[in-house]
């Protein structure tokens, strides 16, 4: 078990890992620091697609050929656990044992499927944004035990968080730039605005992407101007406005 101290180290480090990150396999490395120092080596990062033509962003250290195969299949839209996420924001663990409500026979041949590559009990952590959901962070393992239970039990808050901050890092640097109101909003730019809606401050959203609040501020200011806004909250109510139209 490690202490305090070096769950501290840890979170630390994998935040300076993710400032740096720039593809999706740095990005790996980054969430392997975390989840290592907490017991919990397997994970998979499912970012939803805009349109459902679309395929989802996967970041994971499940098995190659079972994630492939999982993209290929378009089994997100039946994922009994991704669905699980859509539906309610809170933490939850799923398993044998481990009730997911109203399972189809298809839902139960994906997960006897994910079984065959170790993937049998896990821990996910549902990302929402105003409200609506965009990704889920799961750590699995291949058989449930008590060491798995206390890790994600006692270190919950941990995984939200870093779920949270996972999400805004691969947001930033691994999507194009976003039409908001027929404005090309950057990732930086539009990743500051949300914060924004999220009542953060220049400083504040300085701190939690490891930028200077003078760096925040210039790319809220190009965000309002691109928009047309006159201040910020205007051009985070265009943003709101924006999306319920999506």
């Amino acid at each position: 078990m490690t202490t305090i101290e070096e769950h501290d180290r840890a979170f630390q480090g994998f935040i300076d890992r993710l400032s740096h990150a720039e593809d999706p396999a740095s990005f790996s490395e980054a969430m392997a620091t975390i989840a290592t120092a907490l017991d919990l080596s397997c994970f998979a990062y499912l970012a939803l697609p805009s349109r459902t033509s679309k395929k989802p962003l996967v970041i994971s250290t499940y098995p190659a050929n079972w994630v492939a195969h999982y993209v290929r299949s378009h089994y997100q839209q039946v994922d009994p656990v991704i669905v699980r996420a859509l539906q309610n924001p809170e933490p939850f663990q799923w398993g044998r044992g481990l009730s997911l409500p109203n399972i189809s026979p298809a839902q139960q041949e994906l997960l006897e499927e994910a079984s065959k590559f170790g993937i049998r009990f896990g821990f996910t952590v549902p990302i929402y944004d105003r409200h609506r959901p965009e990704a889920a962070l799961t750590f699995a393992c291949e058989r449930r035990n008590i060491l798995f239970d206390r890790c994600v039990t006692s270190n919950a808050r941990v995984l939200q968080l870093t779920a949270m901050f996972f999400h805004a890092h691969v947001r930033r640097k691994l999507r194009d730039e976003t039409p908001i109101d027929g404005a090309q909003l950057s990732p930086r730019e539009l990743e500051c605005l949300e914060w924004s809606s999220r009542g953060k401050s220049a400083w504040e959203i300085g701190r939690i992407l490891g930028i200077s609040r003078r760096t925040a501020a210039f790319h809220l200011d190009n965000a309002r101007a691109k928009l047309g806004a006159r201040t910020i909250c205007q051009a985070v109510a265009r943003l709101a406005e924006a999306k319920s139209l999506k």
